[in-house]
C-alpha cells in the first residue's frame, strides 16, 4: 500500500467537507487493513507479511516462578508471529504457546502452530536472538489448559478445532490417549514434534515465510 499524506491543518478551500470525509474516511480504512487481527482481508500479495513489534517480555524474580518455568500470559504480550495478544482470547487459556530464553525472558503466542513457525526462523521475529538461546518451550493442553512441555506434547492436524485465527492451529494434548478421544470427536491425525515439518507449516500457513 502506498503512503497517504494528510494535510494536518484541515481540507484544502476548494474540497468540499463531503470530499475530505471519504478522503480520510478511504485513508483510515487501507490503513487498518494492515493491522493484525483487523478482520479485514486486504488484495495483498499472499507472500507479504505485516511487521508485528513483539519485544520477549523480561523475567520478574519478584513472582515466585523459577527462570525456566512457564508463567501466565500477559495481557499486553503480543505473538511475534501474527500479531494477536494471547491473553485477550476467552479460548487462549487452550490454544497459547510461549518460549523460555536462557535468560528468563519470554515469548508468548496465539497457538501450537505459530509457536513452530516462529522455531523454524527465531532471528526473523526477536532480533538479536536464535533458536539456540531458547531454553524452554511450551504449549496449553486443549484439554485442561495446562501448560506442556511442547517436545513431549501429542497434536493434532487436520481437526474441526481451528483455532484463534481459525486456521489448523495444531491443537496440544498431555498424552496420546486425549489426543486420540479428541480426535475421534473433531477428526484429524496424530503428530509427534519431530513430524510437523517445515512443508506441513507452509500448508497450514502458506503466506508466511520459513525460510531460515
Amino acid at each position: 500500500m502506498l503512503p497517504v499524506s494528510v494535510p494536518l491543518h484541515g481540507p484544502p478551500g476548494r474540497l468540499s467537507r463531503l470530499a475530505w470525509a471519504a478522503f480520510v474516511g478511504i485513508a483510515l480504512a487501507g490503513s487498518l487493513q494492515l493491522l493484525p487481527g483487523s478482520g479485514a482481508s486486504p488484495n495483498l500479495d499472499p507472500s507479504a507479511e505485516v511487521c508485528v513489534v513483539a519485544p520477549p517480555t523480561p523475567y520478574d524474580p519478584a513472582s515466585g516462578l523459577a527462570l525456566l518455568a512457564p508463567r501466565p500470559v500477559p495481557a499486553d504480550a503480543r505473538c511475534p508471529v501474527c500479531g494477536m495478544y494471547p491473553a485477550r482470547s476467552r479460548e487462549s487459556a487452550r490454544w497459547a504457546a510461549q518460549v523460555i530464553f536462557d535468560n528468563g525472558d519470554a515469548q508468548f503466542f496465539d497457538s501450537p502452530l505459530s509457536l513452530f513457525i516462529y522455531l523454524q526462523n527465531v532471528a526473523r521475529y526477536t532480533r538479536g536472538r536464535d533458536a539456540s538461546q531458547i531454553a524452554a518451550s511450551y504449549v496449553s493442553d486443549a484439554s485442561s489448559g495446562a501448560w506442556l512441555a511442547a517436545d513431549a506434547a501429542v497434536y493434532v492436524q487436520g481437526s474441526t478445532a481451528t483455532g484463534l485465527m481459525r486456521a489448523g492451529n495444531l491443537p496440544a494434548f498431555a498424552d496420546a490417549t486425549a489426543a486420540r478421544r479428541f480426535a475421534r470427536e473433531r477428526g484429524g491425525r496424530l503428530l509427534r514434534p519431530s513430524e510437523i515439518s517445515p512443508e506441513l507449516l507452509r500448508r497450514l500457513d502458506p503466506g508466511r515465510h520459513l525460510d531460515h
